[in-house]
């Protein structure tokens, strides 16, 4: 019987051939990619992802620079929830692994009803873990694309409060740990602004998780050249949404 079962699995695999989420080009069977060696390698996407500690832990795919950064800014404007769902889980990966089995997730609401940016909430699709959404926008916000750091904090400066039914769930369902999903990460404006609001109502954040992380100031967005240890190093402490 056996032969019987390794023809049924090899037949399974022919159907249930893994895809890459950018090209579709089929992916090697047993592989846990969502893209292909290409383009994975397209992508500059370092081994493990990044991460970081400032304003809060963050955990990142990568540099928000050349085809990531060509990629994320079709899917604003075109999103392929597909797409987007594959990276999440690459994503997920990245963090340790006592967040990947025990970690909460919230996306960074938008306080627009139309046209809002609709990335936080397919990232978390993707995520596979458990959502809350005790966030709410206090206020509305103007668009930060031009903002220096010291008007995007100002800018985001208590825009965020928690829904009064959250606040009444017991103190021991806010203690798990809460990660803030958004899709780039610049100044940290925005997440610490959501990170503050959470940490009020008694949550408690780990951090925050994002598709993409902007280079440090001076770097050329448009280079698809891969980014060194040392250069990711020395900008950690410059990172933020």
């Amino acid at each position: 019987m056996s032969w019987i079962h390794a023809v049924l699995r090899g037949s399974l695999e022919l159907v249930c051939q893994p895809c890459c989420a950018i090209c579709r080009q089929a992916i090697r069977s047993g592989s846990e990619a969502a893209l292909c060696e290409p383009c994975q390698s397209r992508l500059a996407l370092p081994a493990g992802g990044l991460q970081g500690q400032w304003p809060l832990p963050w955990w990142s795919l990568g540099l928000y620079e050349g085809a990531l950064r060509q990629l994320l800014l079709r899917q604003r404007t075109n999103p392929q929830p597909q797409m987007l769902r594959s990276l999440a889980g690459s994503l997920r990966q990245t963090l340790p692994a006592e967040l990947q089995g025990n970690g909460r997730i919230v996306a960074i609401p938008s306080w627009k009803q139309r046209g809002c940016n609709p990335l936080p909430q397919l990232i978390c699709q993707g995520l596979g873990l458990p959502e809350i959404q005790p966030l709410q926008r206090r206020r509305p916000t103007l668009g930060q694309h031009h903002l220096n750091r010291a008007m995007r904090a100002l800018n985001q400066a208590e825009a965020f409060r928690c829904q009064a039914s959250a606040m009444g769930k017991p103190p021991g369902w806010r203690r798990q740990p809460i990660l803030i999903v958004d899709d780039i990460l610049t100044t940290g404006a925005t997440a610490n602004a959501a990170a503050v609001a959470l940490q009020d109502a008694g949550f408690r954040v780990a951090g925050l998780l994002c598709l993409a992380r902007t280079p440090a100031p001076g770097r050329d967005l448009r280079s698809t050249s891969a980014t060194s240890v040392a250069s990711r190093d020395s900008s950690v402490g410059r990172a933020g949404d």
